[in-house]
């Protein structure tokens, strides 16, 4: 089989007997065009659109460049159901949730708003600027909660964007339109300081990870942060990893993303017997293996599937890096109680990712096959490798004789599923 790296591809030959399985999604066919999947989904919330008068000012929140949604599809025709109910395309505005990135270029807004672009206002959100933002309260965990000034001064406020796994927030979409998509910078912070446990050392906590809402302290804030604005109405993408339009959930904003959420575990989880002496995982190419905060996700999911001190060969070109400029800088911290206390004291969120990683580096034997210069890939604790033929040369040296492994093309796709 071929494996994805970059825009090229390595090829991985395994003897049968080594080969315990393929971990791929089961992505149900579907004869439908995306256009009629979200026309269905917003179908069937008519009940609620009808609500929704003619002299409205309507704010739709959206995703920005760096999570694909299908928003060039799902905007105009969600903006038709508006023009419908008498609402002119001048009280509508799209608003872009970047929440602590940068701001968008207009090339990057066309491709967002697909046939709106020129047509209908279009803004990004500020994180950084008090004057377009509102406080709206405070969470139970005693987050200040900012939000953009122009979602909470709308008539009807919208939430769109896609639905995927998240490595400590459980799932993407829903709530997250809101905080961290249209919060302040120190909301947004705050949010995802939840990750970890209160007490100094005591690390993550538990329930904060892939696939869980319940009891997930950044999904509750984020929950209670969403729940202060009251969207009027949500609309959420489930894609293929070809990034094909799938599904779409419509309908009361908690609700229908946990309807979406329950539909992706489904379809993008995949059972396995035991976990692996081996794991061999790309992340499905380029532009997922963009750069190693990207990758990481391919890194997060793999790790399920993967024996305690087991061998994960990742393959992740990395063409644009680290992802950013502050992430590498955290590795100067060795130890993980020295690295949860530097986080502790000034957090961030690629601090947490880095800090992710490092526990990983740190139980597991990781050959990272891309671009990034051996040195520092040998100071985040990984082993640097130039070739998929490489690696598996080094991995072999580690492992038990015999050695069984699992193999995923599309490793930032699916989660692995074992049993305790």
């Amino acid at each position: 089989m071929d494996l994805k790296y970059g825009s090229t591809s390595f090829p991985l030959q395994l003897p049968p007997e080594r080969l315990a399985g393929i971990i791929e999604p089961a992505i149900p066919p579907t004869a439908h065009p995306p256009e009629e999947t979200v026309s269905a989904a917003l179908d069937a919330c008519e009940p609620t659109l009808a609500g929704f008068e003619p002299g409205d000012r309507v704010v739709i929140i959206t995703s920005d460049i760096t999570r694909y949604t299908g928003s060039e599809i799902y905007l105009p025709l969600l903006v038709e159901r508006l023009n419908r109910r008498g609402i002119p395309d001048r009280t509508i505005e799209i608003l872009i949730a970047l929440g602590i990135h940068r701001k968008q270029s207009a090339h990057e807004h066309e491709k967002i708003l697909g046939s709106l672009h020129g047509r209908i206002k279009v803004s990004d959100h500020d994180c950084d600027d008090p004057a377009g933002l509102v406080v709206v309260g405070k969470t139970s965990a005693g987050i200040e909660v900012s939000i953009n000034r122009r979602a909470v001064e709308a008539d009807r406020l919208i939430l769109t964007g896609v639905i995927g796994f998240h490595y400590f927030a459980g799932f993407g979409g829903g709530r997250k339109a809101v905080l961290p998509g249209i919060a302040s910078r120190q909301a947004c912070m705050a949010s995802h300081f939840c990750v970890l446990n209160p007490q100094p050392g005591s690390g993550k906590n538990p329930l904060a990870t892939t696939g869980n809402l319940e009891g997930n302290p950044v999904h509750q804030a984020m929950v209670e942060a969403c729940a202060m604005v009251e969207p009027d109405l949500l609309l959420n993408t489930v894609l293929s990893p070809d990034k094909r339009i799938i599904a779409a959930f419509a309908g009361q904003w908690r609700e229908a993303h946990e309807r979406g959420c329950r539909f992706y575990r489904e379809q993008f989880s995949y059972p396995v017997a035991a976990r692996a002496d081996l794991v061999v995982v790309s992340c499905g190419g380029f532009p997922k293996d963009i750069n190693l905060i990207q990758a990481h996700k391919a890194m997060e999911y793999a790790s399920q599937a993967l024996k305690p001190g087991g061998v994960m060969i990742l393959l992740a070109e990395c063409r644009d890096g680290f992802g950013n400029a502050t992430f590498f800088d955290w590795f100067r911290h060795r130890t993980l109680d020295r690295f949860e206390a530097a986080l502790r004291e000034r957090y961030e969120i690629n601090g947490q990712t880095a800090y992710s990683l490092l526990q990983k580096a740190q139980r597991f034997t990781i050959i990272l096959v891309s671009r990034l210069p051996d040195r520092q890939v040998e100071e985040m604790g990984l082993v640097p490798a130039p070739s998929l033929a490489a690696a598996m040369e080094k991995a072999e040296a580690l492992l038990p004789s015999p050695w069984r492994a699992l193999v995923m093309p599309e490793g930032g796709s699916v989660l692995p599923v074992a049993p305790f």
